[in-house]
């Protein structure tokens, strides 16, 4: 094993959006793990849009350490067991990311246990899109589903979900009509809102004529403006995501102000609610049972672009925000 390995680390606050100028990739002793910890490979990590918001230092409310210049990044990582308290081998998922070698402690990694048929699927942001879709905005039989950002790792599976749990017609929006071609031909969206090419709103009327009975917002702004507008009486709004403010130039990934007609809301009983996992403890168990049971029917695809070794690492966010993934983003060591 070499003596060194290679992490990203964050160079400097940016001043707007991240370019891969603001991380290095640097050399670092290998570390070795103490008493309660484990050395672990890493095999792959997940590029995840949230990183822009520690990077911005606006983590209020927020369950994960501000970034600082200097800063290693982190994020969920899967990897094998080389030393210390685990068995030899065993593959762990952990939160130690963006690195070669981590040395998590024993109770920061999940061993994993065969229920998902590729080891790389504990990567996918389905859990997010499951919770939403059973715990806050239930689908029913018939139901006409909305998932902004349908391209991102939430939406890619948020609207695979909700046509197994009895979603009739799914509609998603994306800004790209590669993608919006791949949502309709490759996971079974009906219709696909495209930024850009006209009023969101209208697109949307148009998409949904019968109006729209749930959303799985992964993004806010003007797209949940116009599922405000055209959602029918009882419609369920679960937030999940805030990628509107997360990847404005404007902002520092904290905030993301969005307009609703509360008059809709009252007058429709519309209900508005915020998903948040750690509210939902029983559900990232329940997801994975029934992630891996479609997963080995062949009902369900977890679509992600592979991000091919830690020297294109410190490019990968700013890629991811550009829109250059479909699905999650996930480096390859």
């Amino acid at each position: 094993m070499n003596a060194t390995h290679r992490l990203v680390r964050l160079v400097r606050r940016p001043g707007g959006l991240p370019t891969s100028d603001d991380f290095a990739l640097v050399q670092a002793p290998i570390p070795l793990p103490e008493a309660g910890q484990v050395l672990v490979r890493n095999t792959h990590f997940l590029v995840f849009p949230g990183l822009r918001t520690l990077i911005g230092g606006e983590t209020r409310d927020v369950p994960l350490p501000p970034l600082h210049p200097g800063d290693a990044l982190f994020g969920p990582a899967i990897g094998e067991v080389v030393d210390g308290a685990l068995e030899k081998g065993r593959r762990v998922v952990h939160l130690q990311g963006w690195r070669e070698y981590a040395t998590p402690a024993v109770a920061e990694c999940r061993p994993l246990d065969g229920i998902l048929p590729d080891p790389v699927a504990h990567l996918a942001q389905g859990s997010a899109a499951y919770g939403a879709l059973t715990r806050l905005a239930e689908v029913r039989e018939g139901d006409t589903v909305f998932v902004t950002g349908a391209a991102g790792a939430v939406g890619t599976m948020a609207g695979q979900i909700a046509r197994l749990l009895g979603a009739a017609r799914v509609v998603g929006s994306t800004g790209s009509p590669d993608k919006a071609q791949r949502l309709r031909q490759d996971l079974g969206y009906d219709a696909v809102v495209l930024r850009g090419a006209g009023p969101v709103g209208r697109q949307l009327a148009e998409a949904a004529p019968d109006g729209v009975d749930v959303v799985v917002d992964t993004v806010g702004g003007e797209q949940l403006t116009a599922a405000v507008d055209v959602a029918n009486r009882g419609a369920r709004l679960a937030l999940v995501g805030a990628l509107d403010g997360q990847l404005s130039p404007d902002r520092a990934g904290g905030s993301a102000p969005t307009v609703l007609d509360t008059y809709r809301l009252l007058t429709r009983g519309i209900t508005v609610a915020g998903y948040n996992g750690m509210d939902h403890p029983d559900v990232e168990a329940e997801w994975e049972a029934r992630f891996g049971d479609w997963l080995r029917a062949g009902e369900i695809r977890f679509p992600y672009t592979p991000v091919h070794g830690m020297e294109r690492a410190p490019g990968a966010l700013p890629a991811l925000i550009a829109g250059r993934s479909f699905g999650a983003s996930i480096v390859e060591l």
